[in-house]
């Protein structure tokens, strides 16, 4: 190749990067990289979205994408550096779960603007100083990374005038072994919408980028898309699975990766693969399983009604699933009480449920920790005079205490009778344990657990307390 035509080749090249993303993600890839990018569809689909964040059509976007599937490369490095260079006095604010992975990708844009090649697109980008989280341009332009939760003192993004001046991005707010913890993924909720909203110069026009794996049914991605906060959100979903039963990037994970992946950890592949915080059949539980009756097969040998009580009536409920054992070895799902109620209510149905009950079926109540949990069963046994009452503390995880039961549903060794309860339970099953509410499925697995630690010769098994 003659160096004219070299030249010519590296000014057209310059010229289409300037204009599109796409072509400037896979011009640079190759030449910081030295070996051509394997691209897919779906990366022409991600740049297309970011532009039309640049262009203004577009002002909250989300981005459902499976891990490493080039969300970061192209959504944070790729889209900020090319942002910069078409509006060198942009401000960006970029956060993931980690403060040390979000400065690792702001020290990756940095470095991608000092390379030769982005110098040839965009010539009149200059760096102010050397940071690797914090750093600005000649122009004014600012780039401020920190991991969520994480203080943002004296910094914002976007600019107070039209046209493109900057953008929050956020990246994976959530770590995936922590997303199952109410706590933790509330914390990341609640810094978005006190902390991070706050951030931006023009409310109105500074757009904000979300691009992260499913994790949650209320993760930060399901939360917004709800109208968490109050606004609509442009949605780019990506699932590993097409919708015509083709693998999204066949070159990273032909089928029967994706077969092998999904059967190793369903609910897992189901967030993070499918975009579905819950796979379709159900994830620990497979309700499917469970037979809907209109009448028993046999008479139970023994009753119990195990409760989940909430402490709160804004969000969680109170629940009580009545469940009994046949003599062939079978559990039956008889009745599923589910109310959001204050106390005194919630104290009056439990003493309404065990009389139409009737005295042959237990009661099994959890025991929160501390005096408040021990003062509260003492009040819940003695207004439950005259019913066998057992309480005692919840033990371990809600997944492992739901495990035994999931076993017995999993094999079709349960029935449940119909009723117009059915459908709120199976859709918690299918959920558990990435989805809002879990109420239903505690109740149950206190109720089993109750159950399978009867001895028929030994029907005064459980404690009996206020009596």
């Amino acid at each position: 190749m003659s160096p004219e035509h070299d030249l010519r080749e590296r000014f057209v090249a310059a010229e289409m990067a300037r204009q599109d993303l796409y072509f400037f993600a896979r011009w640079m890839f190759g030449k910081r990289r030295g070996f051509q990018w394997r691209r897919a569809p779906h990366h022409r689909l991600i740049c297309n979205a970011l532009m039309r964040v640049f262009r203004g059509e577009c002002r909250r976007l989300i981005i459902n994408i499976p891990p490493r599937y080039s969300k970061t490369e192209l959504a944070v490095v790729m889209f900020i550096a090319w942002a910069l260079g078409k509006v060198p006095d942009a401000e960006f604010i970029h956060t993931s779960y980690s403060a040390t992975l979000a400065a690792s990708n702001s020290a990756n844009v940095r470095d991608l603007i000092q390379h030769e090649a982005y110098r040839e697109i965009f010539p009149g980008v200059q760096l102010a100083d050397e940071a690797r989280a914090h750093w600005s341009t000649t122009a004014g332009g600012v780039m401020y990374a920190t991991g969520a939760a994480g203080t943002i003192t004296g910094f914002g993004a976007g600019k107070m005038r039209s046209g493109f001046g900057g953008a929050i991005v956020i990246d994976d707010p959530h770590k995936a072994d922590e997303a199952r913890s109410d706590v933790v993924r509330q914390g990341v909720l609640d810094w978005f919408a006190n902390t991070l909203e706050s951030r931006k110069n023009d409310p109105e026009n500074t757009p904000i980028i979300l691009v992260m794996q499913r994790l949650h049914e209320d993760d930060l991605s399901g939360w917004l898309l709800a109208g968490g906060n109050g606004e609509t959100w442009e949605h780019l979903c990506l699932s590993a699975w097409q919708d015509d039963g083709t693998p999204l990037w066949p070159e990273k994970h032909g089928v029967e990766d994706l077969r092998r992946m999904e059967t190793a950890s369903p609910y897992t592949f189901a967030g993070q693969y499918r975009q579905r915080p819950a796979p379709p059949e159900g994830g620990l539980f497979k309700p499917d399983q469970i037979q809907i009756v209109d009448a028993l097969p046999a008479l139970p040998t023994q009753w119990l009604r195990g409760w989940d009580l909430a402490s709160t009536t804004d969000g969680d409920w109170t629940a009580g699933a009545r469940l009994g054992k046949l003599r062939d070895g079978r559990f039956v799902i008889s009745d599923m009480v589910r109310l959001r109620v204050g106390p005194d209510e919630r104290d009056a149905a439990l003493r309404n449920t065990a009389s139409r009950d009737g005295v042959g079926v237990r009661v099994s109540i959890p025991q929160d920790p501390g005096q408040a949990g021990k003062t509260q069963v003492l009040h819940l046994s003695r207004q439950l005079a005259g019913y066998s009452v057992h309480t005692s503390p919840e033990t371990g995880d809600k997944v492992t205490r739901a495990e035994p039961l999931a076993s017995q549903i999993n094999v079709g060794n349960v029935l449940m009778m119909r009723g117009p309860w059915n459908a709120a339970l199976i859709d918690e099953m299918r959920m558990f344990p990435n989805g809002k509410q879990d109420d239903q499925v505690d109740a149950l697995s206190r109720a089993f657990a109750g159950l399978i630690g009867i001895q028929d010769a030994n029907p005064a098994g459980l404690r009996v307390q206020g009596l």
